[in-house]
């Protein structure tokens, strides 16, 4: 085809799926600079893209949208006025397919089954089959079908100054002079919860073998609830995070030594924004969803203790098969090679 003068991108949610999709959209602005990219996305993740120079414009959606026809003709009318050349879905599900379908593009490439599920690969023009382990990496696969390949996925995460004075301000307030770690105990599944009292003692560990301070963040009622007990446990090694939107948590991590968390949306954004991340892998293997790029580590149970497939929202034992020795040992790597750095 000619060179794309349009180029829609549908990743809707969650945030760290989000999060993984941003290096098509770097890779989209890099290789056709004159395009108009627009994103297609749900909720809250929007504030994640929200200012990126890749992205052109975005189409935010509420959650339910799909199951609303006005929503559905609103969005059809957004999407043809855009006039796209390509789609590209990332998220592979039917209504991620439909968003795509409603562009009216000629073109819509989307993964091939099994990573397309719900029969929304009907609903492309090309269809990519998977070969790379990382979700990053499969979602970049995707730009074959435009003869893009090669370059190393980038985030390029862009920096939103009215949270950067937040956070800098709340930082001086706390008496936090120097960068802290952060630990994030929340996520998405509860497959994927680490015990607070581990948490509480990677904080404990922290402040002992290498006199850092941890600040451990939160979001929604439940998570803050948590937080507070892991601060109480800790023994004074830790402070409460602020109640914080995603911008207001992209800049703490900015500011932050190192990320240790289990696999959720702000473990994906710290390593985004170039923060040196542990993350914790139980029901899901890091090789597919670990803390993409250079100078992150992961901690995972040991193999028996991984459910199968269809078990990995439901799984209990594979987080408490983690012990918190690794955990450490994992941040004290991390710590070392970008001290040495």
């Amino acid at each position: 085809m000619h060179t794309p003068r349009s180029i829609v991108i549908v990743k809707l949610s969650a945030i760290g799926d989000v999060i993984h999709g941003i290096p098509v959209a770097v890779a989209l602005k890099r290789a056709f600079p004159a395009a108009r990219i627009g994103w297609v996305v749900e909720g809250r993740a929007a504030d994640v893209l929200a200012g990126h120079a890749a992205i052109d414009h975005l189409f935010r959606m509420p959650r339910g949208w799909s199951r609303s026809a006005a929503a559905i003709l609103r969005l059809r009318s957004d999407l043809r006025a855009f006039r796209a050349d390509v789609t590209l879905d990332l998220q592979g599900l039917l209504k991620s397919g439909l968003a795509a379908w409603l562009s009216g593009a000629p073109r819509r490439i989307a993964h091939a089954p099994p990573e397309s599920r719900e029969r929304s690969w009907l609903l492309a023009t090309d269809c990519v089959p998977a070969t790379a382990p990382h979700v990053v990496e499969r979602n970049c696969g995707l730009l074959a079908a435009l003869g893009l390949s090669g370059p190393q996925p980038r985030f390029d995460m862009p920096s939103w100054p009215v949270s950067r004075a937040r956070i800098a301000q709340w930082l001086a307030e706390a008496g936090l002079v120097s960068a802290p770690a952060l630990i994030n105990p929340g996520a998405g599944w509860p497959s994927k919860l680490w015990p607070e009292e581990r948490f509480a003692a990677v904080a404990r560990g922290l402040a002992r073998n290498h006199r850092l301070a941890t600040v451990v963040v939160w979001a929604g009622q439940a998570e803050r609830a948590a937080a507070e007990r892991i601060v109480a446990a800790a023994d004074g090694s830790t402070t409460l995070a602020p109640q914080t939107s995603l911008q207001d948590l992209g800049e703490l991590c900015r500011r932050a030594r190192i990320m240790i968390s289990s696999d959720t949306g702000p473990l994906h954004l710290a390593a985004a924004v170039g923060t040196p991340c542990v993350g914790l892998f139980g029901p899901v293997p890091a090789g597919r969803n670990g803390p993409y790029g250079s100078g992150h580590a992961a901690v995972e149970p040991p193999q028996h203790l991984r459910p199968v497939w269809a078990d990995r929202k439901t799984d209990t034992a594979s987080m408490a098969g983690i012990e918190v020795a690794p955990v450490l040992a994992a941040a004290g790597t991390v710590l070392a090679r970008t001290a040495a750095a």
